[in-house]
């Protein structure tokens, strides 16, 4: 039953469905009110895995149309083009830096020699070694003073150093050392026939450069050694000495510092009479700047163990007032300890000796009051005076031994020059002046005057001996002169007079004396120094006379 009904329901679908067909294609036109939409869906099958699909597009070579350069043949006119010109190119304006290299060599009338060489090698921004090399001389018949014959005279002394710098970011290191030797020979009839002296170093170093460091520093070590052949008690005296010294300073404001420094100086000594001793030196000091005022505020405090005096007191203070921009008043009171090693006995008089060991010297105050001013453009003078007390000032002597002989009955006598202490003090007062006109001429001149006085007598000498060469008055006049761009020339006069001492005065210090360079090629010049031009008789060692008119000319290259 249920199967007759199913066919009867399926009939009745077919006939309207062919019923609804036949209507439709009978259906009138589209009308503007009615329309028909017919929507047909495109037919999009869902793909199973269509991630495993690979599927590449198709390349195609790129091509390259070619395109006609096309020119502009058209006419400019003038005024479309600018008149003014290309400025030429000019490099930036810089200094000519100086040669790394200089040698020179001179020879003169009393056998002088003149050698110097210095080469600085610029290994890298931060590395620098410098080189040096001097070697200066004599081997001339030198006239002896009141016609007392002619002495044949030797002296030659060799020097060599290096010094080796490297800048790190806030510190630089330097280290260095140093080679020198003198021979020379003494008067006829001295105690000793020759001399050597024999000397060394080796310095280390190391100072902040940094400007933003809370605390600005130096510290420095040397060894030196020094050697002497002959003295007047003993052969063969040796000097050696560790010299240490540093510094440190703090800022309390942008104007004001606080500083310390300190030095010890450890001496070792070979030799008969020579002590070991130890120095010790302190200075701390205040320092004030602004524009008018510069106050520094100090004090030494030194102290010998083993050997001298000591505590020692000095002041360290100086004040200056600019109360104008080129006007200048000042007062000074200094002191300190003046270091009496065998190198400082050579500077003094290489041809001294030593019967016994010296103290070093003291100052104990040098006070003075002074005035600077540079009333117009390139001229500026100083006028100053004070007082100076020296202890156990180093001086010079004559030193006489006598020996009888028992068979002839006659008597013979040996000199040397002696050094040793002598108390010392003077009154001094003096003037410098100097003027420049570019690069044409440059004069200087200046003086002073001192009036000594010694306490007393000592052991070894008559202590008013000891003023015989003690400069009375100094006077320097010196004219620097470039008439034309490679020749200099200078003209000068020096005049030492001595100290009066029983009634008579050594004979005084007067030389006149010229220099001339000349650069005939760049870097290479010609040079001639005469000194003495007035054939003066002086000296500047007790007994022993100086070159008469003598010159040195040689060659001087750059590098």
């Amino acid at each position: 039953m249920k199967k007759i009904k199913y066919i009867l329901a399926g009939a009745t679908l077919i006939g309207l469905t062919s019923a609804m067909q036949a209507q439709a294609q009978t259906q009138a036109k589209d009308s503007t009110v009615n329309r028909t939409v017919v929507v047909e869906q495109e037919y999009n099958p869902d793909i199973m895995d269509a991630t495993k699909v690979n599927v590449l597009p198709k390349v195609e070579a790129p091509t390259i149309s070619k395109k006609d350069v096309e020119y502009d043949e058209t006419l400019a006119p003038t005024g479309s083009i600018p008149a003014t010109p290309m400025q030429a190119y000019t490099a930036t304006e810089t200094q000519e830096k100086a040669r790394p290299g200089y040698a020179r060599l001179g020879y003169g009338n009393y056998g002088n020699l003149d050698v110097r060489g210095n080469y600085l090698f610029m290994l890298s921004n931060s590395d620098r070694l410098n080189l040096n090399l001097h070697i200066d001389g004599r081997n001339g018949t030198l006239d002896l003073p009141e016609e007392a014959g002619e002495w044949k005279s030797r002296y030659y002394r060799t020097h060599v150093g290096m010094d080796y710098t490297h800048d790190f970011s806030q510190v630089a290191l330097d280290v260095a050392g140093h080679f020198g030797l003198s021979n020379f020979n003494f008067l006829p009839g001295s105690i000793s026939s020759k001399q050597k002296f024999t000397s060394g170093g080796i310095h280390v170093g190391v100072k902040s450069t940094g400007e933003e460091l809370p605390l600005q520093f130096r510290a420095e070590t040397n060894l030196l050694f020094y050697g002497r052949q002959n003295d007047l008690l003993y052969q063969g005296y040796k000097e050696s000495l560790l010299r240490t010294s540093g510094e440190v300073t703090g800022s309390l404001a942008d104007n004001q510092t606080v500083s310390i420094a300190l030095q010890m100086d450890n001496y070792f000594y070979k030799g008969d009479n020579l002590k070991n001793y130890t120095s010790l030196g302190l200075n701390p000091y205040y320092a004030y700047r602004d524009d008018a005022w510069n106050l520094h505020l100090g004090a030494h405090v030194d102290l010998s163990m083993g050997f001298g005096d000591g505590p020692l007191v000095s002041p360290d203070v100086t004040a200056q007032y600019n109360f104008s921009e080129s006007y200048l008043l000042y007062a000074q009171a200094k002191g300190g300890k003046l270091q009496n090693d065998f190198r400082r006995l050579e500077a003094l008089c290489p041809y001294g000796q030593l019967a016994e060991q010296v103290d070093d010297t003291y100052e104990q105050i040098n006070a003075g009051i002074g005035f600077k001013a540079s009333p117009v453009n390139d001229l500026w003078f100083h006028l100053y005076g004070g007082y100076q007390s020296l202890k156990n000032d180093l001086v010079q002597g004559e030193y006489t031994v006598s020996e009888s002989s028992s068979e002839t009955g006659t008597e013979t006598y040996a000199t040397a020059v002696q050094l040793y202490n002598q108390d010392t003090d003077n009154l001094y007062i003096g003037a410098e002046i100097n003027y420049a006109y570019k690069d044409y001429i440059n004069l200087s001149a200046s003086g002073i005057y001192r009036s000594w006085s010694t306490d007393g007598n000592t052991e070894t000498t008559n202590a008013d001996l000891a003023l015989a060469f003690k400069p009375a008055f100094e006077a320097d006049l010196h004219i620097d002169s470039r008439p034309i761009s490679p020749l200099l020339i200078r003209l000068g006069y020096r005049y030492i007079s001595r100290e009066e001492v029983a009634g008579e005065k050594v004979n005084a210090v007067s030389n006149l004396y010229l220099n001339v360079g000349y650069e005939f090629i760049k870097n290479v010049s010609i040079y001639a120094r005469l000194n003495n031009l007035l054939n003066k008789e002086y000296s500047y060692c007790w007994g022993y006379p100086n070159e008469g008119i003598n010159f040195v000319g040689g060659v001087s290259v750059r590098f």
